[in-house]
């Protein structure tokens, strides 16, 4: 009688999926990417765009990214993860990374000027405020409509350049371009292509507000869809519960940015994208050489 084949432990590729695409979940994808992560990445688009960093991170070997198949339902028990269109993933780590939106309807002309959504936003602001003052030639006067936290933190970044804000929580129907030199300015960008054209309000009783530029930090929720299907906690307030390695209440199961929340706030409002991701990402890589081992025989 012939003896049994030996057998030999060897350890599967980890599997990581990312349910979001927006600034959190690129982060993400490039820290694991600088921490030479040698498992597999799938990022489950829920962006209608293709924005270069993104097509940046599709070329690297290890990532696939499915450009408009977002993550609809969650089977935590098997680990996978379905999209729109029906299509399956399995996984071994899940980020949901799926971001917020806007409570309201855009403002008509809401383009033309800044906004606040999360602390990410407050070096745009700056370098919007210094572009403004230089082209004046004085510091700026700013209208800034909004109310809640985003508002406040909006208002501290604006005072720290020495703009001393007017205030309204009255919602406005449109933003106004501005006028530099007589014409309408469609040239200020604040250094990533934002246009800062907006210098003034208009409010549905046909009142309004002038200043040199206009920041909005109106209300936002978070995205958090997802967590029903898979049983996650979320806050009161929305946002998927998380504790301060980025674990949600599922095993196996992580949430980063605008999409999560910490202790009842918005993540975005209280860690930079790339924060987040650099933390998440060694706890990502410390559960994946925590892994168990798989026995396959010789």
């Amino acid at each position: 009688m012939s003896a049994p084949a030996p057998s030999t432990s060897t350890s599967t590729a980890t599997r990581i999926v990312i349910a979001g695409a927006g600034p959190a979940a690129q982060a993400l994808v490039a820290q694991l990417d600088r921490a030479r992560f040698a498992g597999t990445i799938t990022v489950l688009s829920n962006r209608d765009d293709t924005p270069e960093e993104l097509l940046e991170l599709a070329l690297l070997p290890q990532v696939s990214v499915r450009f408009g198949q977002p993550a609809s339902h969650i089977d935590a028990a098997n680990r996978t993860v379905a999209t729109a269109d029906g299509m399956e993933f399995g996984y071994d780590q899940l980020v949901i990374a799926t971001g917020s939106a806007p409570v309201a309807n855009p403002v008509d002309g809401a383009a033309q000027c800044l906004s606040y959504s999360t602390i990410d936003d407050a070096q745009r602001i700056a370098d919007g405020v210094q572009e403004v003052a230089r082209e004046l030639g004085r510091r700026p006067v700013g209208i800034l409509v909004g109310t809640g936290a985003a508002a406040g933190q909006a208002e501290a970044v604006l005072r720290a350049k020495g703009v001393r804000p007017i205030r309204t929580s009255a919602r406005p129907a449109a933003v106004v371009p501005a006028v530099v030199s007589g014409v309408v300015s469609g040239v200020l960008s604040a250094g990533s292509g934002t246009p800062l054209a907006a210098s003034a309000v208009v409010f549905e009783d046909g009142s309004s507000m002038t200043g040199d530029l206009v920041v909005l930090a109106e209300e936002r929720v978070s995205r958090d869809g997802l967590a029903a299907s898979a049983g996650l906690r979320t806050a009161a307030g929305g946002g998927i519960a998380i504790s301060r390695d980025f674990r949600t209440s599922v095993p196996g199961i992580w949430a980063i940015g605008d999409a999560a929340a910490f202790d009842g706030v918005r993540l975005g409002l209280l860690v930079a994208a790339a924060s987040a991701a650099g933390a998440c990402a060694t706890e990502l890589l410390t559960a994946a050489s925590a892994a168990p081992v798989l026995q396959v025989a010789a």
